[in-house]
C-alpha cells in the first residue's frame, strides 16, 4: 500500500459550551480576529482550522511551525484522527504513530505493564512478541518496579518516559510529533534523541511540530507556517523559515 497524506480543503470548527459564550466571544475577540462566528446551530464556534491543503508522499518530512494557537497541535491531532474535519476532505494510507501527549492511548488504571500488552494487542502482536515489546519498554523507560503499579499514580517525568517509550517501540510508516517528545530530564533525553533520531529515519512520512528552529531545519525537507488557523506560507525549510523568523523578529 502506498504511504500518502492527503488533504483538501479541510476546516475544523469547536463549539463553545459555555453560558456566557457571547461575552466570551466579546472579550477574546481582539486576539482571534477572524476565528470565531455563529454556526447554523446559533453557537459561539473558533475556527480552529481553515482550509488546509497539501500533500505528502513517501519521503516527505514535513515541519509545522507557527505561534501558540497558530493551529500546528489541532492539525497533527486532526492527522492522527482524534479530530474530524466539518469540512474537506483527509486521507491518510499507512499505520500511524502520534507522539503528541504522553497520556495519549494510556488507561490510567492500567499498570505500566498491561499498557504495554494492550497496545501490542492493539497492533496485532502475538504474545512472544508482545513479551519482548514489554522487554524493549520496560528497560528503556527505566521505571522499576512502577512498571507493575497504576499509570495515575506515576509522576510527570515517569509518564513521558513511558508514553516516549511506547510510542517508539513500534516502527510506523507515518509519524506524527508535537513537541512534547523533547521534554523530560537530560539524562533521559540524551539516551531518547538516538532512539527518537532511528525512529524518523524509519518512517515513510512525518510531521513535526515544533517551536524549536534547528530541529525543524535538521529534520525536516519542507515547512507549513501555521497563522490563525491557516496556512500562512508553505515551501522549502530553507526558504520558509528564513522569513519566519525574520517576521518572528520583526514582531519584537
Amino acid at each position: 500500500m502506498v504511504t500518502e497524506i492527503d488533504l483538501q480543503g479541510v476546516s475544523l470548527d469547536f463549539p463553545l459550551y459555555h453560558g456566557n459564550a457571547r461575552s466570551l466571544k466579546r472579550t477574546v475577540l481582539t486576539g482571534m480576529t477572524g476565528r470565531m462566528a455563529n454556526d447554523e446551530k446559533h453557537r459561539v464556534v473558533v475556527h480552529a482550522l481553515r482550509d488546509i491543503s497539501f500533500n505528502l508522499k513517501r519521503g516527505d518530512r514535513l515541519g509545522l511551525v507557527g505561534t501558540n494557537g497558530a493551529g500546528k497541535t489541532t492539525l497533527l491531532r486532526t492527522l492522527a484522527g482524534i479530530f474530524e474535519p466539518v469540512v474537506g476532505r483527509l486521507l491518510v494510507r499507512g499505520n500511524i504513530s502520534a507522539l503528541l501527549d504522553p497520556k495519549l492511548g494510556l488507561n490510567m488504571d492500567m499498570t505500566g505493564r498491561e499498557n504495554i500488552g494492550l497496545r501490542g494487542l492493539f497492533n496485532g502482536m502475538s504474545r512472544p512478541e508482545i513479551a519482548r515489546l514489554e522487554e524493549d519498554v520496560a528497560t528503556f523507560a527505566e521505571l522499576g518496579h512502577f512498571i507493575d503499579l497504576p499509570v495515575r499514580i506515576y509522576s510527570s517525568g515517569m509518564m513521558v518516559r513511558l508514553g516516549f517509550a511506547l510510542a517508539t517501540s513500534i516502527r510506523p510508516q507515518v509519524l506524527l510529533m508535537d513537541e512534547w517528545f523533547l521534554a523530560g530530564d537530560a539524562a533521559f533525553m540524551d539516551k531518547a534523541r538516538g532512539r527518537l533520531e532511528d525512529m524518523v529515519r524509519g518512517a515513510e512520512i512525518m510531521v513535526l511540530s515544533s517551536h524549536a528552529a534547528p530541529v525543524v531545519r535538521q529534520w525536516c525537507t519542507r515547512v507549513i507556517w501555521m497563522d490563525q488557523g491557516r496556512i500562512r506560507d508553505d515551501g522549502p525549510v530553507g526558504a520558509v523559515m528564513d522569513r519566519y523568523e525574520g517576521n518572528n523578529v520583526t514582531a519584537i
